[in-house]
């Protein structure tokens, strides 16, 4: 791990940035010297980038993740059983997105906006600010008889700090904390920290490779949960982006993926997934 960590750092260290191809708006550099579009979407697989929208864009997402592959055929190699989240986010100015969607799973109502941009001959980072409250939608009454509302509360705030090191590769560290209310395990503090590093390498015009990972920093030993880790692929079509991967988290809301990710790489329980983002 900490090998992991120092080749993060040193990719994060100042690098000459490339000359963007000018006839492509979704990898240029804006004028005044801001650097944009170190991403193309909202999330790199599960972690929220520093993208935001512009004033008055509307995004609707579709994210869907499929059941463990590991099923084998009895469940079609996880296609049978899968949880789907819809999402609205709106660009109220350049600086400040907010968003509401609703899975299986949660309730989640966010906003993420931004503190400083990255300067061609100045600030090296771009960094954005990310918050959202949840209202857990799989604790049932009938499970729970004494279960109140502000039981289901969860409260996820992020520091996202990313870098695009050149025109094809873009970085990213994000500092995590989340409070859920009520956990699974009576052992875990309800208040619980994570590291999330995250890049994208373009390999063509429209095409990138994408991976995430976030290792949680104070988890119960006596979890079953395990540090979620992502990798896929973004497609961009003009109006919209999609984005295929694998992943061990079939929780799509931050605190399904960040705290509750039940897939183990190492045994090949891993999920098949994808987000679609149309844009209006």
């Amino acid at each position: 791990m900490k090998y992991f960590l120092l080749l993060f750092f040193c990719a994060f260290s100042p690098l000459a940035l490339a000359q963007d191809d000018l006839l492509s708006k979704i990898d240029s550099v804006a004028t005044d010297e801001v650097v944009v579009a170190a991403f193309k979407a909202q999330k790199i697989v599960n972690l929220e980038s520093t993208k935001l929208l512009g004033k008055k864009e509307l995004y609707f997402v579709v994210a869907h993740r499929f059941a463990s592959v590991k099923q084998g055929l009895e469940g079609f190699f996880g296609l049978d059983n899968a949880v789907t989240q819809i999402k609205f986010i709106y660009g109220i100015s350049d600086k400040l997105s907010l968003g509401a969607g609703r899975s299986e799973q949660a309730y989640d109502f966010s906003a993420k906006y931004l503190i400083t941009s990255q300067k061609t001959a100045g600030f090296p980072f771009t960094i954005v600010g990310f918050n959202s409250i949840g209202i857990n939608n799989l604790l049932k009454k009938e499970n729970y008889p004494k279960m109140k509302f502000d039981n289901r509360l969860i409260y996820v705030s992020q520091i996202l700090i990313s870098k695009k090191c050149n025109t094809n590769l873009s970085l990213e560290f994000a500092p995590t904390y989340f409070h859920e209310n009520f956990v699974l395990d009576n052992a875990q503090d309800n208040s619980q920290f994570a590291l999330g590093f995250g890049g994208r390498y373009k390999v063509s015009k429209r095409v990138s490779i994408n991976a995430d990972y976030v290792p949680h920093l104070n988890r119960s030993s006596s979890s079953t949960f395990h540090n979620p880790l992502s990798v896929g692929v973004d497609i961009e079509t003009g109006g919209h982006v999609f984005q295929m991967h694998f992943t061990n988290s079939q929780g799509i809301h931050e605190s399904g993926f960040l705290g509750n990710s039940t897939g183990d790489w190492g045994k090949g329980d891993i999920f098949f997934g994808f987000n679609l983002v149309r844009v209006f």
